[in-house]
């Protein structure tokens, strides 16, 4: 039952190219900087990426779009990121939009095993061309495919050498539901503890959804956009 490994090259050790990746995170909130790192390393290309964001031009998920590492995103908000801008305008990446709550929905419905579901988000404008479309109570509504992964990368604020995972806060969105929608899931987390120190009734992922799990080092926690108050 022991899931620690060393450190996120090896936690990634059979990832290859052409994989299809689940990252969690908000923003630059709980990313998996180890991972990101790891996998800018190992070098493996024409991935596709699902997560909230692309991060910015040179932060997160940004690493791997500089050095041409991602064939595909499929993302909700794409703005702070002006390489990523830059591939799409000149159909370097395939991008796949989808609105937040639809996206967090697909990866839910990937993990729980459905075959899609209906939504009123997105019903006559340009997301819905190509889809199934019927009105229910109503109204109209199209049909979403669910989303699956061969990885899920996340990074949690405690865990355990099970894989218990608990998140702190924003860095929360995405990443439980992504856990269970992947063949295989690592973590890195903040802090690595003992099996038993968690209070169960605080766990946001049961071990039986996490294969791999590190203690992560190094942590930037950068700003996305820093303002200023005026005085």
């Amino acid at each position: 039952m022991n899931k620690v490994v060393a450190n996120a090259d090896e936690a990634i050790r059979d990832l290859q190219d052409g994989a299809v990746i689940m990252s969690g995170g908000f923003g630059l909130c709980g990313n998996p900087e180890n991972l990101i790192r790891a996998i800018h390393r190992k070098g493996v290309k024409n991935l596709t990426i699902i997560s909230n964001n692309c991060g910015t031009t040179d932060k997160g998920l940004g690493i791997l779009l500089q050095t041409r590492q991602v064939r595909k995103m499929i993302s909700s908000y794409v703005g702070e990121n002006k390489e990523f801008e830059r591939q799409f305008l000149a159909g370097e990446l395939e991008v796949e939009l989808n609105p937040q709550g639809t996206l967090a929905e697909r990866i839910r419905a990937g993990g729980a095993g459905l075959g899609g579901f209906f939504t009123p988000t997105g019903a006559g404008t340009q997301i819905a061309q190509g889809k199934e479309s019927r009105v229910i109570e109503g109204r109209e509504m199209i049909f979403e495919k669910p989303l699956k992964a061969d990885y899920a990368i996340v990074r949690a604020w405690k865990g355990d050498r099970w894989g218990n995972l608990v998140f702190r806060k924003t860095a929360r969105n995405f990443s439980p539901m992504m856990c269970t929608a992947a063949r295989i899931t690592v973590a890195e987390v903040e802090h690595l503890v003992e099996v038993g120190e968690l209070d169960p009734d605080q766990v946001h992922v049961p071990s039986v959804y996490v294969n791999r799990i590190f203690q992560g080092t190094s942590y930037e926690k950068p700003i996305e956009k820093r303002t200023v108050r005026k005085g």
